[in-house]
């Protein structure tokens, strides 16, 4: 555990160093913030009522904190873990003293803790000062989205990282990681609420892990899910994080096995 701490600091540390580029994402957080909520707020003053459990503070929660959390959670992918099996290097994760899957995990979560607080907070506070905003409505909620927040963290990177080791098998995978970016977008309450998609797609979503990357969080920070709701939406990304973090070992294991057969 202690090098996963120090893996966690490291990952940390490193994007730190990109204030500019936190500076960026922040300021176009902001503004796609403004035109997120505007379309929002206009849908439910053409509705003349809540939609899908929103009311117009608790879209405009959701809209928050689905930017404030944009950065923190990777639902774009990452490209290191294919890179490194295309070029080889990945034999040299393997002789490491701790499991490559841990390592990659360890980093991820020091880049979403950089990304929240300097992203994600500036993000909300615009947002509060901005708007009426929801707030979290208990001490509950704040705790609970917080587990939620860390929880979709890994959920994302478990989906991101099996994507990645399909590189074992597969020369090139940009077109399967485009549709796990292009479907996890839809999914994932990205664009929309999932309570406003139709039931077919909103079935559809439930079953897929994508709501617990984004959606799930942002319902209990936007006091949307309250009381023994909460416990119901952190098990579901309680459940996904497992499963995808099993699933990865053993697409890890099987890759292993390939690449040694390869002489890699």
């Amino acid at each position: 555990m202690k090098t996963f701490w120090l893996l966690v600091r490291a990952g940390f540390r490193r994007h730190s160093t990109y204030r500019l580029a936190l500076l960026a994402g922040t300021t176009t957080n902001s503004v796609f913030g403004f035109i997120r909520a505007s379309i929002l707020l206009a849908a439910l003053a053409s509705a003349g009522t809540a939609i899908g459990g929103y009311d117009a503070p608790t879209a405009i929660a959701f809209v928050w904190w689905g930017q404030a959390l944009l950065g923190t959670v990777n639902l774009w992918g990452f490209a290191e873990v294919k890179d490194r099996v295309r070029t080889g290097d990945i034999a040299v994760d393997f002789l490491r003293p701790i499991n490559p899957q841990l390592a990659y995990l360890a980093g991820d979560l020091g880049r979403a803790g950089i990304n929240l607080l300097g992203r994600g907070l500036p993000a909300i506070l615009l947002g509060a000062l901005l708007f009426d905003m929801a707030p979290p409505p208990s001490a509950l909620s704040w705790v609970s989205g917080a587990v939620s927040v860390v929880l979709a963290v890994v959920v994302a990177f478990a989906g991101n990282f099996v994507i990645n080791l399909l590189a074992f098998w597969l020369v090139e995978i940009r077109g399967i990681t485009l549709l796990w970016m292009i479907t996890g977008g839809l999914l994932c309450g990205l664009y929309l609420p999932v309570p406003w998609f139709p039931e077919w797609l909103r079935t559809i979503a439930h079953w897929s892990p994508f709501p617990s990357m984004l959606q799930n969080p942002i319902d209990i920070l936007a006091g949307r899910v309250v009381g023994a709701d909460i416990a119901s939406a952190v098990a579901v990304q309680v459940f996904w994080a497992v499963a995808l973090l099993g699933l990865g070992q053993l697409v890890l294991r099987a890759g292993r096995r390939r690449l040694e057969v390869q002489g890699g």
